[in-house]
């Protein structure tokens, strides 16, 4: 492939709802551009961008896909996206490397909520944005329909740039609204033919909305427009690409992925009316100075590249994905982490289609490559030592839905945990964590949907088994009483014997963070000070077990007021044994009870869903603590609820609100467990004590 100035580069991400046809389209795309000979299906599981074996075995996309083409004297860098909300980290590191977007609506199913959350992304990073509607091959879709839709919920902005031809409930041409003219397509050829009666009301409605946008451009336009008069074609195209440049026009087109049309119109449109990197701003830190660096996409600055994804393939190796910010990259240069503090000879420059690499000699300002076996992490900022720059960390979701693994084999534990690294470092939602407390080592995703991905992976690619289960919930042992008692070590063996004698009382300490408070208040030495150590050690050893359902014990004070010792006989052991035995026998005495996790939890949903949110929330015991507006007709339910009813929850908030539910949590404190689940929990520990088996 040739190389590219910056003002030749389009960076575009394909968005919208899970199996609307991004993916398909990108297949279109990248036939038309002379990249592959035939077009590949989804359903076959030959498309360039799906190209994993879960991909391809799930017939979804999982992960987001570059394929760079040329056209028309351009490169359009595609960035093909998963729409399953579980692959939103996928999503949000396209997003933060592309300059304009295409939102992908099946005609068939109309606005979905992932068409909705692409629309709020691109407000987030404020990048312009056009909307394709797929699937005009099928006969009952109804382009208006869709479009109306559009401008109801979006308003104005909504700007359709074409058409549809139907003759005989075949899907056969398109009528441009700018030129005003129909054109059929006969094998990969658009022949000018008439506009349609039936379409010339529509063509009319859609001309005056472009018209009206065009005339908002400038005074004289304005004056020109309410004076009757006509725009050129090249006025109404300059003014057109200022406007959906800035945004204030989002153009609608449509087509057929399967049959390759109207994709020609899309990607003449994407080098007419999507900017290039030069027009955007970019800024990081030059850490020489503490100043603030403006790349902004400048190719006479010195280099600077961000890395937004890591690719990591059992059979091709470790690719780095890197968007230049400023400068011209070569092969053999040398680059500087500014996050590890290393320099890096980066050795050959690669484009990536798909998963097929091709060399390039150099990459300019605002291109998309890679580099291979680059120690450079996800997110990380490559610049060169004189002048060292930081950009800002992606903006990533976190991942609040967790499942506990057990390897399969226990001689894999090793080469598991080795795998979850590699997968964690290609996705940054993926979290692992090792709980030693609860001994358990859990998985957070984004969903059960995106923890089942990961398994198959672990089998497939790095051929080690994991199952999941749920995840334990991290109770704690508490007293709510006094009590006073006391115990006597003794044990007579042949020689020296053992002897350790301690009256204790216990109570509340009145501080859940902290296990344990210890106080002693012996007079007279009754036990010699040289024991209360291991007195006290008796008792932070027993604190990590607790004798109800051997969680760790909090908010417990130990008093040790008495006792006595044997000159001979006693022991730092024997004091330490007597101590953990009086702390049992004294716990059990003190209205022993269980504390549970209670987490704070928000609930982003539609204001349409809020009553279904509350209703499953009290079923949940949770406490909704308020509810407040937020931007775009959503409410904000802000409430406590047990972490233990947290389980299965992402599952349940997309199944009730359609997928437009988010949520995040983060834990709170601990309360003491209703009775019934105390009862439940004890007698569950209790079994798994009898059969020696508490770690599970």
């Amino acid at each position: 492939m040739n190389v590219y100035t910056t003002d030749k580069i389009r960076n575009v991400v394909l968005l919208g709802h899970g199996g609307c046809g991004k993916t398909s389209l990108a297949e279109a795309m990248a036939y038309l551009a002379g990249i592959t000979s035939r077009m590949g299906k989804v359903s076959d599981g030959n498309t360039i961008s799906d190209f994993d074996k879960e991909e391809q075995k799930r017939q979804i996309s999982i992960s987001t896909t570059m394929i760079p083409m040329e056209w028309e004297g351009c490169k359009i860098n595609v960035l093909d996206t998963p729409g399953f909300f579980d692959f939103t980290g996928e999503v949000e590191e396209a997003m933060s490397v592309a300059d304009a977007a295409i939102i992908v609506i099946s005609g068939k199913a109309g606005i979905e909520v992932g068409t909705e959350k692409a629309w709020d992304l691109c407000e987030k990073y404020n990048i312009p944005r056009m909307i394709y509607v797929a699937d005009m091959d099928i006969d009952d879709v109804s382009y208006r329909e869709v479009v109306q839709a559009l401008v109801e919920k979006y308003g104005k902005k909504i700007a359709p740039f074409n058409l549809p031809i139907r003759e005989n409930e075949k899907f056969v041409g398109y009528v441009n609204v700018i030129q005003e003219k129909g054109f059929r397509w006969e094998n990969k050829d658009a022949i000018e033919t008439e506009v349609p009666e039936y379409s010339k009301e529509n063509l009319s409605l859609y001309r005056d909305t472009l018209m009206e946008a065009v005339a908002e451009t400038s005074e004289e336009f304005m004056d020109r427009y309410f004076g009757g008069d006509t725009f050129s074609e090249a006025e109404i195209r300059a003014a057109l690409r200022s406007n959906v440049c800035d945004g204030t026009i989002v153009p609608v087109e449509m087509g057929s992925n399967i049959l390759c049309q109207g994709v020609y119109t899309l990607m003449d449109d994407i080098v007419k009316y999507m900017p290039s990197p030069e027009n955007r701003k970019m800024a990081g830190i030059n850490m020489n100075t503490n100043e603030i660096f403006e790349a902004n996409f400048d190719f006479s600055k010195p280099k600077t590249a961000f890395v937004f994804k890591t690719m990591i393939d059992p059979f091709i190796g470790k690719y780095s994905f890197i968007k230049v910010r400023s400068g011209v990259i070569k092969a053999d240069d040398t680059l500087y982490d500014s996050n590890k503090d290393m320099e890096l000879k980066i050795g050959k420059l690669y484009i990536l289609q798909g998963n097929k690499p091709s060399e390039i000699s150099e990459l300019h300002a605002g291109d998309l490559g890679a580099l291979q076996k680059c120690e450079a992490a996800t997110g990380d900022t490559l610049s060169t030592k004189a002048t060292p720059v930081q950009y800002a960390k992606m903006d990533i979701s976190v991942p609040y839905t967790s499942m506990r693994y057990h390897p399969q084999n226990k001689a894999d534990i090793d080469k598991i945990a080795q795998s979850l690294a590699k997968i964690a470092a290609e996705d940054p939602t993926i979290k692992v964590v090792n709980d030693a407390e609860n001994r358990q080592s859990l998985i957070y995703g984004m969903g059960d949907l995106h923890l089942e991905v990961i398994a198959s992976k672990l089998l497939n690619e790095y051929k080690v088994g994991v199952d999941l289960t749920k995840p334990k919930v991290a109770f704690r042992e508490t007293i709510r009483k006094n009590s006073d008692v006391e115990y006597k070590y003794k044990k007579q063996t042949g020689g020296h014997g053992q002897y350790g004698h301690v009256k204790m009382k216990f109570e509340p300490s009145g501080n859940v963070t902290t296990p344990y408070v210890f106080d002693q208040v012996v007079v007279g030495g009754a036990v010699p000070k040289n024991f209360f150590p291991a007195v006290e050690k008796g008792i932070a050893e027993s604190v990590t077990r607790g004798p109800l359902a051997a969680y760790p014990v909090v908010g417990v004070k130990a008093t040790l007021y008495d006792g006595s010792y044997h000159p001979v006989d006693s022991s730092e052991m024997a004091f330490k044994v007597a101590a953990a035995q009086a702390f049992k026998k004294g716990f059990m005495e003190a209205g022993p009870v269980l504390l549970e996790p209670i987490a704070n939890l928000k609930v982003t949903v539609p204001d349409s869903y809020t009553g279904d949110v509350m209703g499953d929330l009290n079923k949940r015991r949770g406490r909704v603590l308020g509810m407040n507006p937020v931007n775009g007709g959503k409410t904000q339910v802000e409430a406590d609820v047990p972490m233990m009813e947290l389980y299965g929850y992402c599952t349940q908030l997309r199944s009730m609100t359609g997928g437009s539910g988010v949520f995040e949590y983060e834990f709170a404190r601990y309360e003491q467990a209703p009775s019934d689940i105390q009862e439940k929990e004890v007698a569950a520990r209790a079994e798994k004590v009898a059969a020696n088996n508490i770690e599970d």
